[in-house]
């Protein structure tokens, strides 16, 4: 009976069955408006209301260029000085729970030059659910440990 217990464990940790983490991670997508919009949300999907959002120009990377909050579906918007082409770091924080998202902005010349700067189209953020390789390798080492640790256990026989 003991062995039929224990192949059952070991037939269902190898199926990888991967359930959701119930900790806080924090993802920031933002798109182009007249500016650039960016909503915050914690990895359950549920927004972050009222969060602490700064904002730093290129050239200044110490000190907030903009500070604010997220509006109740976790978004805050703004316009970058267009004379300032580069990284526009934005980071958001509540709880203790935060993320910084760059966004680069090109430098505006012609016509056009008083208008907000625009920013490539493509998220920068890694998609809700896929792991960071950090993450995707000390999952795969726990379960391996898993594994051993379980037989062992079942190898020792009786004492």
């Amino acid at each position: 009976m003991r062995y039929a217990l224990g192949l059952l464990l070991v037939g269902l940790g190898s199926l990888g069955w991967e359930t959701p983490g119930l900790a806080h991670g924090v993802h920031i997508q933002h798109r182009v408006i007249s500016g650039i919009e960016i909503q915050a949300r914690y990895d359950s999907g549920e927004p972050m209301q009222a969060a602490q959002v700064s904002i730093y120009a290129p050239g200044n990377p110490s000190d907030p260029w903009l500070k604010g909050t997220t509006d109740a579906e976790g978004r805050f918007r703004f316009t970058p000085d267009a004379n300032q082409p580069g990284n526009w770091e934005v980071k958001v924080r509540q709880a203790g729970h935060g993320d910084i998202v760059s966004i680069p902005v090109a430098a505006m010349d012609g016509p056009m030059a008083g208008e907000p700067a625009t920013v490539p189209s493509a998220s920068l953020m890694k998609q809700p659910g896929e792991l960071s390789p950090v993450k995707h390798w000390v999952t795969i080492a726990a379960v391996v440990w898993g594994f051993i640790g379980t037989a062992l256990f079942f190898s020792r026989g009786k004492r």
